[in-house]
């Protein structure tokens, strides 16, 4: 079974939402994935400066497949969700916009950037990551 190597992206304020979809992830029978994101409870250590934070997730992003990222509103407005859309389009990774659950509006600037957009299920989740990346 392939192994994909994902990169989850989100705000630390709505780290739930990471750890559900972790979850519908792991849930899945037949999907296996290496999680490359940075939670809160497994924060980069060292990085004292932004570049230094920059190029630890850089270096997080760079074996993946494809980055995740969770399409809120909030995504709009976090600083580092949109450094690391910038890192993910300058790496040419695929970006796939997963809509939060039940939401009517998503984040114009995940949506402008992604590839894909998915909804809020494994089946959607998994199928838009095997149909866009290559592992």
């Amino acid at each position: 079974m392939q192994t994909y190597h994902l990169f989850i992206s989100h705000s630390w304020n709505y780290s739930d939402a990471h750890d559900k979809l972790v979850n519908l992830l792991t849930a899945h029978p037949t999907f296996t994935f290496k999680n490359f994101s940075v939670p809160p409870h497994n924060p980069i250590v060292g990085a004292q400066t932004d570049k230094q934070l920059i190029e630890a997730i850089e270096n997080k992003i760079r074996p993946c497949s494809a980055v995740l990222i969770m399409a809120g509103m909030y995504s709009t407005y976090s600083k580092w969700i949109n450094k690391e859309i910038e890192i993910a389009k300058r790496m040419g990774k695929v970006i796939i916009a997963i809509k939060p659950f039940g939401a009517e509006r998503i984040s114009t600037v995940v949506r402008d950037a992604a590839h894909a957009e998915c909804a809020w299920n494994t089946n959607s989740i998994v199928s838009t990551i095997r149909l866009h990346t290559v592992v």
